[in-house]
């Protein structure tokens, strides 16, 4: 009967040794999961010279040789046009649409082509009234 018993504790803690293992490796598959996302969209600032976009409502601005565009609901980016600017907002870095064919011609894509993301402005502050140094 004492010999049962050991048997019995034994192949409880094993499969507590098994489940353990198993809750683990799912949580370390969540938490990659969990980075990969945060790594595609991530709070970040940038200076630079502000400058009028091609479409409505976007503008842009180039950093460390970086050019992003940039978008604002809750920030007038058209007062600061000219302007030298310190942007902080969420980023979403650029990347190639499924099924279109890479820009091959220098016409006025040109500047999209080299574009490092999008940043969704949050806040704004004016450095200069001038790009210049």
């Amino acid at each position: 009967m004492k010999g049962n018993s050991i048997l019995k504790i034994a192949g409880m803690m094993a499969l507590a040794i098994a489940f353990t293992g198993t809750a683990k490796s799912t949580m370390a598959r969540q938490e990659k999961g969990d980075q990969a996302s945060t790594e595609s969209s991530h709070s970040m600032t940038v200076t630079g010279c502000l400058q009028k976009g091609d479409e409505a409502g976007e503008y842009s601005i180039t950093d460390g040789g970086k050019t992003y565009g940039l978008r604002s609901k809750s920030v007038d980016l058209s007062k600061h046009v000219g302007h030298k600017v310190s942007v902080t907002g969420t980023m979403k870095p650029e990347s190639s649409e499924a099924g279109e064919p890479a820009e091959t011609n220098k016409g006025t894509k040109a500047k999209e082509a080299k574009e490092a993301g999008d940043i969704s402005v949050g806040d704004l502050k004016m450095i200069s009234e001038s790009c210049q140094q």
